[in-house]
């Protein structure tokens, strides 16, 4: 892991898959801008809030605690090493897991011929 955060973005991405490697090659100065945002945020003890979901995790960012926004609120992450090369989008999800109540009178063919008051 040490050695990982005494790499720059560019080695880094020759570590990753070939598609993300091509995004991280494309957006490097991206990633370096949001890092020195971040860290300029962390000496000021304020929390760093981003919108950007395709943004990909470096080793530089292991260890922030990051709200990102999934469309509706900021969602906390705290970034661990098994995150490295994943994007942030990952782990905001945008939708809620949608959880079904007990089916109401005659709703089903056993509750028909109940009376519904």
């Amino acid at each position: 892991m040490s050695e990982l955060k005494g790499m720059n973005i560019r080695e880094f991405a020759q570590l990753l898959k070939s598609r993300r490697k091509r995004y991280t090659l494309r957006q490097f100065q991206e990633i370096e801008k949001f890092i020195s945002r971040a860290k300029k945020k962390m000496e000021r003890n304020k929390a760093i809030r981003t919108h950007s979901r395709e943004l990909t995790i470096s080793p530089e960012m292991v260890g922030m605690k990051i709200q990102i926004y999934n469309g509706k609120t900021f969602v906390p992450v705290e970034v661990i090493g098994e995150m490295l090369g994943h994007k942030f989008g990952e782990f905001a999800p945008t939708r809620a897991r949608i959880k079904h109540g007990k089916a109401g009178v005659g709703a089903t063919k056993g509750t028909k011929s109940k009376s519904k008051k």
